[in-house]
């Protein structure tokens, strides 16, 4: 894979979003899912339900993922050469389960000028309307909208921020085999429904690819260097871990959600697990 084709490029700058994209094999993405469950088995004080973000700071199977050629190109088709990971999340629905992802954008409570990024939504399982995919409101990335913060029980999000009112006719369902990706703006209104099957449905997201010229503009954030020039020195550069859970990648990984968590939850009433 070279990067995005000027019909992919295209749809993206018009609609918000564009998927499936091809990145792997399903043969390739059941071994990441084997290594993620295995992972899950071995250290589950750093992988359970309320630990999930910036595991790629601990383990080296998804810190290769998040640097993964085939991914970075197509994401470089968007946001420029010089290219720097902010986040990334693993959305993990168990089978038959409540939890969603109520209507958002990802970019209201980032803490980050200029939309020259992108968020990679990788499915190592099925990702189906069934399954809890993730749905899109296509052309909702040009305004934003007010949320409401609801710490909603079952809703994953970190505040259960939610936009009302959402027109659900027009959603577009972002069906994926594993080992295909979608792209969505950092203003996209989408989210997703319950896993209704029985059987896990599993994503990382890649949040967010930043282009150069994305800034912060509240709090403290540590993003991984990708590609090209090194990020602006008012971000804090962190290194990929070396092995699976070391005291590095632990530190570093604390310390990237301990700042991250300050910078989602600014000006909430409350806070919960991150």
């Amino acid at each position: 894979m070279s990067g995005l084709s000027v019909a992919q490029m295209d749809h993206y700058r018009e609609h918000g979003w564009v998927a499936p994209i091809d990145v792997m094999s399903e043969e390739e993405a059941g071994e990441l899912l084997r290594l993620l469950e295995e992972a899950e088995a071995n250290h589950p004080d750093e992988l359970h339900a309320e630990n999930r973000n910036n595991a790629h700071l601990a383990f080296p199977f998804l810190a290769e993922l998040a640097l993964d050629d085939r991914i970075v190109d197509a994401a470089e088709s968007l946001v420029g050469p010089d290219i720097s990971l902010w986040s990334t999340v693993l959305f993990i629905k168990e089978p038959s389960s409540s939890g969603f992802v109520s209507w958002h954008q990802d970019a209201f409570y980032m803490g980050l000028e200029s939309h020259n990024m992108v968020t990679a939504w990788i499915a190592l399982s099925p990702s189906t309307r069934a399954s809890g995919c993730v749905s899109v409101i296509p052309g909702t990335q040009t305004s934003r909208v007010a949320h409401q913060d609801t710490f909603g029980e079952d809703n994953i999000l970190t505040r259960g921020q939610t936009v009302p009112n959402v027109d659900e006719d027009t959603a577009i369902d972002l069906v994926l085999r594993p080992g295909q990706m979608s792209f969505h703006h950092p203003w996209l209104v989408h989210g997703s429904q319950p896993n209704r099957t029985s059987r896990r449905r599993v994503g990382i997201a890649l949040q967010s690819y930043l282009g150069s010229d994305v800034r912060p503009i509240r709090g403290e954030h540590h993003v991984l260097p990708v590609r090209g020039a090194q990020p602006d020195e008012a971000f804090v550069s962190v290194s990929a871990p070396a092995a699976e859970v070391d005291a590095a990648g632990r530190a570093t990984r604390a310390a990237a959600n301990a700042a991250l968590a300050g910078v989602l939850y600014d000006g909430a009433e409350q806070r919960r697990g991150l």
